[in-house]
């Protein structure tokens, strides 16, 4: 038996620099590469500025990246992704990817259909896809998004739609042939919403190739920006509710007075300008853009330690993929998690994880490493080391095609 074809359905996708969006194409562009036939069904590029971009105007748009047959479906995309918007956001994508979704099951009659969520809700049309054409159904879960939401205070958990949505996200993920997730303590979640043992698969993601380290490119962004005799405490990525980002403004106010700490934010998302204002008149702190893929490896070399805020209760809830290119850079990680979390358990050895919403504790944290370069060379080391245990990329996509021959038969 060959390897079988697959419809996949994800919201996110390339060229989308951060979060979902490239994972999603990797994992299509790999199976390609292995020999898989592969059609994926995705929106457009939006994340995370919340910006529609133009390149991508209309409806449905057809097209072939890589290997990967592209059906980009139209949706909407709120500026400020709360509530009725952010329902709103997923709704409209699973409306418009369901007509490809049919009409690729009825016409390629793909033996897999794989379901990438968030967005749960486009699960829906993986479903009916599936029974269209006889598919074995997959789910892929990168966070749960109805208890994340629960967290970040988006949708409260006693409330009639909470309850539903609970009820709703169990039935869904119960209806699938294989669900995966990508940490430990995600699977085990897996199992607390009735997936059976046997059902159950961890798939982590894995640190980008693209994003090596880059030591003459780090030193290029330190001179740009002023940060060359600095000890750097950097976060990149999604500027958004369940990061909890505002504790490094925190960390960075009691720190003020260290004029050899700078703390540097690149980002893009929704909470964004409110940063911008708390952070106005701090003079160790830096705001900038997102990095392009291109100088990603230079940025993150750039940093001697790298920050990782997360808010309490969503630890388990999302593995966040950053992460995974913060320890291959190898330098320390500074999380805020509790111990017995997943994040606690990646980034325990290798860095230091301090309690969330304890700005003070993290100050501490920050300090102390930058007073130590031994023992920052010594957890970079560390960290580097578990980037290649855990999230090689070959192995976990090897797995990953040898669990989808095994379901196929």
């Amino acid at each position: 038996m060959g390897p079988p074809s697959l419809l996949v359905i994800g919201l996110n996708y390339t060229p989308e620099p951060v979060g979902i969006g490239p994972y999603t194409a990797g994992l299509c562009e790999a199976l390609v590469r292995s020999g898989h036939k592969v059609t994926a069904v995705v929106g457009k590029p939006y994340y995370p500025q919340w910006r529609a971009d133009p390149a991508y105007a209309g409806g449905w748009l057809e097209a072939e990246e890589n290997g990967v047959k592209l059906v980009r479906c139209p949706h909407f995309v709120p500026q400020d992704p709360v509530g009725l918007r952010r329902f709103a956001h997923l709704v409209s994508f699973a409306i418009t990817a369901l007509i490809p979704a049919v009409r690729i099951a009825l016409r390629e009659r793909p033996q897999v259909v794989l379901c990438v969520a968030p967005a749960l809700l486009s699960v829906l049309a993986a479903i009916l896809a599936a029974w269209l054409c006889g598919a074995r159904l997959w789910i892929h879960v990168q966070d749960f998004e109805v208890e994340a939401a629960f967290a970040t205070g988006l949708m409260r958990e006693n409330s009639l739609h909470g309850r539903f949505a609970m009820w709703a996200e169990g039935w869904v993920l119960r209806q699938a042939d294989r669900v995966s997730t990508i940490s430990p303590q995600m699977v085990a979640k897996l199992g607390d919403k009735g997936i059976p043992p046997e059902r159950r698969l961890e798939l982590r993601n894995w640190a980008d190739a693209r994003f090596a380290p880059d030591s003459a490119g780090a030193a290029v962004i330190r001179q740009e920006w002023g940060l060359e005799h600095k000890v750097v405490a950097l976060y990149s990525g999604n500027i958004a509710r369940k990061q909890g980002i505002e504790i490094l403004i925190e960390a960075a106010r009691a720190l003020q007075h260290r004029s050899d700490i700078a703390f540097v934010i690149c980002g893009e998302g929704p909470n964004r300008p409110a940063l911008q204002a708390q952070s106005r008149g701090l003079p160790n702190v830096q705001l900038h853009d997102l990095q392009p893929a291109a100088r990603m490896g230079a940025m993150l070399t750039m940093a001697d330690l790298h920050l990782l805020p997360q808010i309490a209760g969503a630890a388990d809830l999302v593995l966040p993929s950053k992460l995974t290119n913060m320890l291959a850079s190898g330098r320390p990680v500074v999380a805020t998690t509790e111990p017995g979390t997943g994040l606690y358990s990646e980034v325990d050895g290798c860095g230091r994880c301090v309690a969330p919403a304890d700005a003070a504790a993290l100050a501490r944290a920050i300090a102390e490493l930058a007073d130590d370069p031994a023992r920052r060379a010594s957890l970079g080391k560390a960290a580097a080391e578990r980037a290649t245990e855990r999230w090689q990329q070959s192995a976990i996509l090897d797995r990953m095609a040898r669990e989808l021959q095994a379901l196929v038969r």
